[in-house]
């Protein structure tokens, strides 16, 4: 009897450690990185062998909606028009073994996007499951791998069925593996182009980019402004997590870069009290490479 009771607590006691650490594991912060913009920024496999990141996003595609074939620009690192970026599959699949999260963005600052209507935003929708998340299709760009999910980093075009392409690709979630949506919004409230995107509430990570855009980002020595906005973005959007994003160096963006110091002793302390903070994306593995910014980082996220 005795022997019984304490296998049975023993078996309790794993259950509750297991418990324990699936809750850490969703509540856990951590990095997020775009990648795919500079083909001297080492491979996908070696990004995600670093051990910073906890998300990985291949930037771009800036080619889809309004009637066009989508296509993929992952600049120096391979030629989709070749099917040249097939083989980026076991990178993929070595990511994800990490437990690392690999999506694929929209958009970007420069590129040919729009949505023309619901039905335009479903057949994309379609064409993103078929080609890069888990449905099947006899072309698909990146190879069998099936990535987590698909980023919305909307910069341009219009602001229109953009809710409506996030509920499609959240539909495919009922068909097995759940398709995560991310965002990376500008940081003036609301974003002009995926506001009405973000009130449907179907996204999981939203990196909010605190650069480039003075009213709302750091500048030297004054948080308030930066501190505003996030209150305003944790409490406005129906999201899982929000991320505060940064360039990786001054040379990443216009304006908005963080000194490590700055960020580690004023600004996280002030943000990560939130329930909704999930940790800092950055803009992006090269300009990581040159500074070691996650590397710096990471311990405080």
């Amino acid at each position: 009897m005795a022997s019984s009771s304490a296998a049975s607590m023993s078996f309790l006691s794993i259950l509750v450690m297991l418990m324990l650490l699936a809750l850490r594991g969703a509540n856990a912060s951590g990095i997020a990185i775009y990648w795919g913009q500079n083909g001297n920024e080492g491979t996908l496999k070696e990004t995600c062998a670093t051990g910073n990141y906890e998300y990985v996003i291949l930037a771009f595609l800036p080619t889809f909606g309004n009637g066009q074939t989508p296509m993929l620009n992952l600049a120096g690192h391979c030629d989709p028009y070749s099917n040249g970026c097939t083989g980026l599959s076991s990178d993929i699949k070595s990511c994800q073994a990490k437990g690392i999260k690999v999506l694929l963005s929209l958009g970007g600052g420069a590129g040919s996007y729009s949505l023309s209507s619901s039905e335009d935003a479903r057949q994309v929708a379609t064409y993103l499951w078929n080609n890069f998340l888990g449905g099947h299709s006899s072309s698909r760009p990146l190879g069998p791998a099936v990535l987590d999910g698909i980023d919305f980093d909307i910069e341009g075009g219009t602001d229109q069925h953009y809710d409506d392409l996030a509920r499609y690709l959240s539909g495919y979630s009922n068909k097995g593996k759940k398709v995560y949506l991310s965002a990376a919004p500008q940081c003036p409230f609301p974003d002009a182009w995926i506001g009405n995107a973000l009130k449907t509430g179907l996204f999981d990570f939203v990196w909010v980019q605190f650069y480039n855009n003075p009213p709302c980002q750091y500048t030297s020595g004054d948080v308030a402004n930066l501190e505003d906005a996030w209150k305003i973005w944790v409490s406005d959007i129906p999201a899982t997590k929000i991320f505060l994003g940064l360039p990786a160096s001054p040379e990443a963006a216009g304006s908005g870069y963080i000194p490590v110091p700055d960020l580690t002793s004023k600004i996280l302390p002030s943000i990560k009290g939130s329930a909704k903070y999930g940790g800092v994306m950055l803009w992006s593995k090269y300009y990581d490479d040159q500074s070691g910014y996650s590397s710096s980082i990471k311990s405080h996220v």
